[in-house]
């Protein structure tokens, strides 16, 4: 592993690239190479509960700033699976807050046998009660751009649709570039999604690539980040930068060697940006 620098304080690590590790290899790793925020994903917060892993986080200097979260584990046309993501939510939602998280964003559950317009309003009634839980604890819920390729689990694909959702559920959003850097004219639904974005997460795509998840670390790729950096910062955004790696390249060069680089290269195009 290349020596640790420390990360510009925006970024984060998220713990899904770093598989089956416990949360103390995870914190160990984030430490050793310069990271002081990092994402959780839900089933560990579930499970441990904010009191215990916010004690293994503060012995390492580190906090939680975002949860990755599957809302609805069947279709959206399934009430009763709707009714236990409600259920579910609501509790992370509380050891969310409790843990100091600022935003639990989201995969929303397939469609099932709904249309697009159909789901939307099924997700949007569903998590009504959670937007106005996690207004009250301060936590934002938010649902992301990802792709086609997950409508098993998922109904927002282009940034496009993932803002027209958001304002269907009056919920926040988290912008991906890994799924959006293709779409026309970027810029414009950047400043779109600017009121209602509490995150973005930065990788990068080798063209060629067909598999997923195949992330490569920033620079390696042809996703021009500085740029849109950039535009998102013109935009008005000044929020957390989530590191999201994960796919064989990550495996084959090692996690924490990854992230230890990606947190490299993008603190250094940050401070070349002024940013």
């Amino acid at each position: 592993m290349s020596e640790a620098v420390t990360m510009h304080p925006r970024l984060s690590i998220h713990q899904v690239g770093f598989g089956a590790q416990s949360l103390d290899q995870f914190a160990d790793a984030c430490v050793r190479i310069g990271a002081r925020q990092l994402t959780l994903v839900s089933p560990l917060l579930l499970a441990d509960g904010a009191a215990s892993i916010r004690a293994t986080l503060a012995e390492r200097g580190l906090r939680a700033v975002n949860v990755a979260h599957g809302f609805c584990a069947t279709p959206l046309s399934d009430p009763a699976g709707r009714s236990a993501a409600r259920d579910t939510l609501l509790r992370l939602i509380d050891e969310a807050a409790a843990l100091g998280v600022g935003t639990v964003y989201m995969l929303t559950g397939g469609r099932g046998t709904l249309g697009w317009e159909e789901a939307a309003d099924a997700f949007a009634e569903a998590v009504r009660p959670c937007v106005e839980r996690g207004r009250a604890a301060g936590v934002a819920i938010a649902i992301e751009n990802a792709s086609g390729l997950y409508a098993d689990i998922h109904i927002a694909h282009s940034l496009s649709d993932t803002i027209r959702l958001a304002e269907i559920a009056d919920v926040a959003l988290c912008i991906e570039t890994y799924f959006g850097w293709p779409e026309a004219g970027l810029a414009e639904l950047i400043r779109r999604a600017m009121p209602r974005c509490t995150l973005v997460q930065l990788s990068d795509y080798v063209p060629g690539d067909r598999s997923l998840p195949s992330r490569a670390v920033p620079g390696d790729g042809a996703i021009p980040l500085a740029t849109l950096l950039r535009i998102i910062h013109d935009a008005g955004y000044t929020g957390p930068l989530d590191l999201e790696l994960l796919g064989p390249r990550i495996d084959a060069e090692g996690a924490e060697a990854a992230y230890a680089r990606a947190g490299a290269v993008v603190t250094d195009m940050l401070t070349t940006l002024r940013l």
